[in-house]
């Protein structure tokens, strides 16, 4: 797809990713924002995107970002790294544009859902496939820092069976531009608070396993996240130091929203597709990362959950 030239009649662009923006999303939409900037002079781009963890806050060109989704009529909008039903506050604008284009590489999104989609589920992230639509001639270390930390997120950190030869091509481009690679991983993916470490202990302290250790479950209730002060942005990386836990396969955490809906999130090493459970339960995502909502109690979903667990081969 030439990006470029599908934007060339469109005077007012938007751009989103999906709610409860991740690294990916945040940078891939950032980086997309500032490359279309640099080219498209006359057009009105905007990027439209929750608010982001304090995390990414730090790192230059992360203020161009618009959390009131208000102020435009897009012509054109640009969807990354998720479906319209994943946008939250920006899908009515999303469906209202004359031109959307959905770029994804999730595989409950394999179809697309655009006018144009460039869609790939082997690749290691939303970011990956942003850099390909990039003449790199435009590239600066601005664009380059936020590529980077995306791709960086969604391989964790280079470690994930999506990170390819090619993804690693990218990165030694990026590094070119002279980022700060240390700062980026630091600061945005092993970095936490002292108010996360409190929440992360917590909750590996009261999780439960399963089939001899081989699946690990963790929660948190409103009434302990109440009392301790605990917000949804303290459980940055708590996933994933569950799914570290030696002779586990699948790990689970599950903490409940605003408005009593349950978020499961969902990590495997090898062996179990979680993205297949996460669809029984309206979810998606990928192979060895996925998640969903749900209105059932803790108490329901896990019993679901480990229904469904028993029938794998782990």
């Amino acid at each position: 797809m030439d990006i470029i030239k599908e934007l060339s009649n469109s005077k007012k662009i938007a751009i989103s990713g999906h709610i409860s923006p991740d690294g990916d999303s945040i940078g891939s939409c950032i980086a997309m924002t500032l490359y279309l900037r640099k080219i498209l002079k006359d057009a009105d781009i905007r990027l439209f995107l929750e608010e982001i963890p304090e995390c990414f806050k730090g790192i230059e060109g992360y203020e161009i970002i618009d959390s009131t989704y208000e102020g435009m009529e897009p012509d054109a909008y640009i969807l990354l790294d998720a479906g319209p039903e994943r946008m939250g506050s920006g899908e009515k604008l999303y469906k209202r544009a004359k031109l959307r284009i959905n770029i994804d590489h999730h595989l409950s999104n394999e179809n697309g859902s655009g006018d144009i989609n460039y869609i790939d589920i082997n690749a290691s992230s939303a970011a990956e496939m942003v850099y390909r639509l990039m003449d790199p001639s435009y590239l600066d270390k601005t664009i380059a820092s936020w590529l980077y930390l995306a791709i960086a997120h969604d391989t964790g950190v280079f470690k994930y069976p999506a990170t390819t030869p090619d993804t690693m091509r990218i990165i030694a481009r990026l590094m070119e531009e002279g980022i700060n690679c240390q700062y980026l991983i630091d600061k945005t993916y092993y970095e936490k608070t002292y108010a996360q470490n409190v929440a992360c202990a917590r909750i590996v302290l009261s999780s439960k396993t399963y089939f001899d250790g081989k699946v690990i479950i963790g929660s948190i209730s409103r009434k302990e996240m109440t009392e301790n002060n605990i917000v949804k942005s303290d459980f940055e990386g708590v996933i994933n130091q569950l799914r570290i836990t030696s002779g586990v396969e699948v790990a689970i955490f599950m903490y409940p929203m605003n408005d009593s809906t349950i978020k499961v999130s969902l990590r495997s090493k090898e062996k179990v597709n979680v993205a297949k459970i996460s669809e029984t339960f309206g979810g998606g995502g990928h192979k060895r990362a996925a998640g969903f909502y749900h209105k059932d109690s803790e108490e329901e979903i896990r019993k679901k959950l480990l229904e469904l667990l028993a029938l794998e081969e782990m």
